[in-house]
């Protein structure tokens, strides 16, 4: 189990290294030829961020394991509510407003709730990832008509510098990083579910999870320095809808996920914790260190009750 353990830290170094590679280079690159930053933010910064969680989702779909394929989606995103969420408000309180709560945020938990209600089904299928789809493309356009500076702070770090050819070798590097790690990383958490006697799903809703989180998680600690705290809250409620509207529905769209009753059980749980994360968000428009402690405190919890059960 050591070569596993090590395959998967490897496959994790490589999908952040590769998610970064692929924001800087292809955000310059799209700067080169006049793309403005609203949609540099919305495709290339949410690609990039959201391409390990795609990258190990298909991945594992492709090659039938469909609890790790779910649970990654399942557990990224509860992942970046509790543990991510909370420790950036433990670092410093976080000031919310009724866009983010009142548009983002209750899109968020609706999306959650409608694919809950559909997992019942006992499949998400074709049909259901092109609504999943359809619901992304319509929330970029409108936000598009809206002319919202979406991701726009994300990106300056890279003021002052220009795309060259070296950019465009960086981008392929990028992806075959995060294909390359995705592969690898489907294949050591299977091996590590099977030597700890425990089920593929708890393996992927958290270790799988917290690994394919990591550009999330660098994404935040950077707008936390910087005292960015509404980028920091857009990119994690972003990056949730992003990843079940973008990548469980092209998931689904690719080939329809079965759905087991760990995962309704999951599903349930992520309702939860996005009502949670609303109402910690609408009281006092803040989430103080102390909720941000119960936030951590609920996903460490959850993860010790997963391997113990």
């Amino acid at each position: 189990m050591t070569i596993d353990i090590i395959t998967f830290l490897a496959s994790s170094l490589l999908l952040w290294f590769g998610a970064n590679w692929i924001v800087t280079s292809a955000a310059l690159i799209a700067r080169k030829f006049n793309v403005s930053e609203l949609v540099i933010g919305l495709t290339i910064v949410a690609l990039g961020t959201s391409a390990p969680e795609f990258l190990v989702t298909v991945n594992a779909a492709m090659r039938g394991h469909n609890d790790i394929s779910l649970s990654n989606v399942v557990g990224s995103n509860i992942f970046n509510l509790g543990f991510i969420l909370g420790l950036m408000a433990m670092i410093k309180p976080l000031v919310s407003n009724k866009t983010i709560v009142y548009r983002d945020g209750l899109l968020l938990f609706l999306t959650t709730v409608g694919i809950l209600l559909v997992s019942m089904t006992g499949e998400l299928g074709h049909l259901f990832g092109a609504s999943l789809m359809a619901l992304l493309i319509a929330y970029l356009v409108y936000l598009g008509f809206k002319r919202e500076n979406v991701g726009d702070e994300e990106l300056d770090d890279l003021e002052g510098k220009e795309a060259n050819w070296l950019h465009f070798g960086i981008l392929i590097a990028g992806f075959v990083a995060i294909s390359a790690g995705g592969h690898l990383m489907v294949t050591a958490a299977t091996s590590i579910a099977s030597a700890l006697g425990v089920s593929s799903w708890v393996i992927g809703v958290t270790i799988v999870a917290a690994g394919t989180s990591l550009p999330e998680l660098v994404t935040c600690l950077a707008a936390s320095v910087k005292g960015k705290n509404q980028m920091l809250l857009g990119n994690l409620i972003g990056s949730d809808f992003f990843n079940f509207a973008g990548v469980l529905g092209l998931t689904c769209l690719i080939k329809p996920l079965p759905v087991s009753p760990e995962a309704s059980s999951g599903l349930i749980v992520l309702v939860g914790m996005v009502g949670l994360v609303l109402i910690l968000l609408r009281t006092g428009w803040r989430v103080s260190r102390l909720e941000g402690a119960l936030l951590v405190g609920i996903n460490m919890v959850r993860w010790i009750g997963d391997f113990t059960s």
